[in-house]
């Protein structure tokens, strides 16, 4: 299957390098590009890509709202939201998850690691950029416990096995760590993911992340 590509940046030669190495691709295709945010949620209801390379810095709407906007919009449900920018700071990488995206990287990736990325958030997945630690999903966790009431009730739909699944998840375990830490084959472990996604009605693997500690299931508590 070809994975249908939308290239949103303000800068037209980023937009041509990101088009030259998505189309030298085998499995991906461009499907349009856009200059700004606002344009880019108005193609992505006439293109409907699988995936998004959005920016965070864009005039008339920046890369975050317009990842809230598409992700939220009725009939662009399906479509995911990569981030690529030059700024590894915490309050874009929390803007961005709690929008909605379903990854997160920086624009010095190397070409491949940026292809596989986009065949990784294709594919339902999701992922950070090395540079984004555990120490920053700590740091997601303090702000998030101090700004809201803890609530841990929408958990209680869980299995307990599906609830330490979730603990893990939230650790930044991939489905073989899960496996290896819960003596389970790795396709039982991507079961329990589906279903987390399923009864907590998440996008990802990253809102389920964002939805645990934003309850206070896990981070600091103080």
């Amino acid at each position: 299957m070809t994975i249908k590509v939308l290239v949103a940046d303000d800068q037209a030669l980023v937009r041509a390098g990101f088009r030259v190495l998505v189309e030298n691709a085998p499995d991906m295709v461009v499907v349009g590009e856009a200059a700004d945010g606002l344009e880019a949620t108005e193609l992505v209801r006439d293109t409907k890509p699988d995936v998004v390379m959005m920016d965070i810095r864009m005039p008339r709407l920046d890369g975050i709202e317009a990842t809230r906007l598409i992700t939220t919009a009725a009939g662009t449900e399906p479509v995911r939201v990569l981030i690529l920018t030059t700024f590894d700071l915490d309050e874009y990488v929390y803007g961005a998850l709690r929008a909605g995206a379903s990854g997160f990287l920086l624009k010095d990736t190397p070409p491949e690691q940026l292809l596989s990325a986009i065949r990784i958030v294709a594919a339902g997945e999701a992922l950070l950029a090395p540079s984004v630690t555990r120490r920053m999903i700590e740091t997601i966790a303090t702000r998030s416990y101090h700004e809201a009431t803890a609530n841990v009730k929408m958990f209680d739909v869980l299995t307990a096995r599906e609830h330490e699944v979730l603990l893990l998840v939230a650790q930044g375990c991939s489905n073989q760590e899960i496996a290896d830490s819960l003596f389970m084959s790795p396709a039982t472990a991507k079961t329990h993911v589906s279903r987390l996604l399923t009864k907590l009605d998440a996008r990802d693997r990253v809102q389920l992340v964002v939805m645990a500690y934003e309850s206070g299931l896990v981070g600091d508590r103080r």
